[in-house]
């Protein structure tokens, strides 16, 4: 498996990050291999010359224990920053994956036999996802920003092997204004802030809620504090909670502001007992949204919620995506220039107005 992946933050070493976290069994692993990437786009071609075996405790070939992850030695590799990578997993034996982020937004490619560190891999699949990595933290001398979302932080509706997703683009902004911090993107589509998936018996849902991966409150510790010199952390959960149930989720999961408001203090309280300072962005309008989270009922809470966001002064710092994205001529739906089209996920120009929207000054 050939993944691509890019880089925020530039430097001349970095570490690997694997996952069996989801995996029931070992995972055995026969080699990793690092390059940067040539070309861009769709392309997982090497450069030659930068090719590098991975190992994990001085070991190529690794068994990963069901349940944990494998973090690598340092691989003196120097990546410019917004540079990219191709990361190889080589499999000797036939393996389910059970560990997957579910869209990547980049095209990756499976190719036959133990090609890890060819140039060039003749693809027989491209897929959407990434399989059993979950992470490169590249040694730097700034810390690094979290940001924990759903599908709107993920990059959801932006066009393949382009880097539009919003904290991409907030990257950028960092680099241009000479801050040395990375970006650690773990937002989740469909992801909620107080559940689980769960979708109803029999629904079609079933087929995919697995995806959306375990709440926020559940999976902090894993994807936020495990994160290497994390020092800040970007906040944009709730939408989903709201639209939920009812459509992929059992009404019974319904949730009240309050228990939004709950959640939130939550994370903000676990993020500061970490040493982190935490900032809220509110959840952006989504009314006429096709996939039928809209209510006159969910939009009190979306108010509620974002009016709690601005006002209380828990979170360090607001983002308010709401004000940014809403419709001059409607504020309760999404700005036509900034639509993807399903009046909830925002398009590449929506994308660019939520990176511009985060002042840069906090992270100087």
């Amino acid at each position: 498996m050939r993944h691509v992946v890019h880089g925020s933050v530039g430097g001349d070493e970095l570490r690997i990050r694997l996952t069996n976290e989801f995996g029931e069994t070992p995972l055995h692993v026969g080699s990793v291999r690092v390059a940067l990437r040539a070309g861009s786009g769709a392309s997982t071609d090497a450069v030659a010359g930068t090719d590098r075996r991975v190992t994990f405790g001085g070991r190529a070939d690794v068994t990963i224990p069901a349940g944990s992850p494998l973090v690598s030695d340092p691989v003196r590799l120097r990546l410019a920053p917004g540079g990219d990578l191709v990361i190889s997993l080589y499999l000797p034996d036939r393996t389910p994956v059970t560990t997957l982020a579910a869209f990547a937004f980049q095209e990756n490619v499976i190719a036959n036999g133990d090609v890890a560190a060819a140039r060039t891999v003749t693809a027989v699949a491209t897929v959407a996802q990434d399989l059993f990595l979950s992470g490169v933290a590249v040694r730097a001398k700034g810390s690094a920003v979290v940001t924990l979302g759903d599908s709107i932080t993920n990059g959801a509706n932006t066009e393949a092997n382009l880097n539009q997703r919003w904290p991409d683009l907030f990257a950028a902004r960092l680099r241009a204004a000479g801050i040395d911090r990375g970006v650690a993107n773990v937002g989740v589509s469909g992801n909620r802030l107080l559940h689980d998936p769960n979708p109803p018996a029999g629904s079609g849902a079933e087929a995919f809620a697995n995806y959306f991966g375990v709440s926020g409150l559940r999976r902090f510790d894993r994807d936020v504090l495990a994160q290497p010199g994390r020092e800040y952390l970007i906040v944009l959960l709730g939408v989903n909670d709201l639209g939920h149930p009812g459509t992929v989720a059992p009404l019974s999961e319904v949730v009240s502001a309050d228990d939004l408001i709950f959640g939130h203090r939550q994370l903000i309280s676990r993020a500061h007992q970490a040493g982190l300072r935490v900032f809220g962005g509110t959840v952006l309008p989504f009314k006429g949204d096709t996939l039928g989270f809209y209510t006159p009922e969910n939009e009190r809470k979306r108010s509620a919620l974002n009016r709690w966001i601005r006002s209380s002064g828990d979170y360090d710092g607001v983002i308010d995506f709401d004000r940014v994205m809403g419709d001059p001529a409607d504020s309760q739906r999404l700005n036509p220039a900034y639509d993807s089209g399903d009046h909830l996920h925002p398009n590449a120009a929506g994308m660019a107005a939520m990176a511009a929207a985060v002042p840069v000054r906090w992270f100087r």
